[in-house]
């Protein structure tokens, strides 16, 4: 499968978007943009516009075609993310029972981990059962920053 990628320079770092012709493959904080694809297929031209107004605090959800590829169970987790509202959060244990899982909230935490599709796929917005922020692969300090961003643009 062909794939394209552009960057997106947001506030918190430069956001990497890969995809083929018609969907959103990855979406992850890259240290180094290399070199973008020329003729973008306009999934991806649409997914950086909506990334673009995600961060100036116009937008609470996404409208964009997908691909998750990941085990059943990760797809279950990544679904249930989606689900969380912009501007609030759920814990680790709350998204393991919204699954119908209630005791696998480390296998949610791992499925978490290996979100391929940042800040359309929530993952920032599931934190600790005492409210602690934990692991964000982007950084804690992006997390809180996103936090802090929807909290202020609700």
């Amino acid at each position: 499968m062909k794939t394209f990628k552009t960057h997106y320079k947001s506030p918190i770092g430069t956001v990497e978007i890969e995809g083929p012709q018609d969907s959103i493959l990855n979406l992850n904080f890259v240290d180094q943009a290399h070199s973008d694809d020329d003729d973008l297929p306009s999934c991806i031209k649409e997914c950086a516009k909506q990334i673009d107004e995600y961060f100036q605090g116009n937008r609470k959800t996404f409208s964009l075609n997908l691909i998750m590829q990941g085990t059943d169970f990760q797809k279950s987790v990544w679904r249930q993310l989606r689900k969380i509202p912009y501007g609030t959060t759920a814990s680790y244990g709350e998204v393991a029972v919204a699954i119908g899982n209630p005791t696998a909230c480390r296998a949610v935490g791992s499925a978490n981990g290996k979100n391929p599709i940042s800040i359309i796929v929530p993952c920032h917005r599931v934190i600790g059962s005492d409210g602690t922020l934990t692991g964000y692969g982007g950084g804690l300090w992006r997390k809180e920053w996103l936090l802090k961003h929807e909290k202020d643009n609700r």
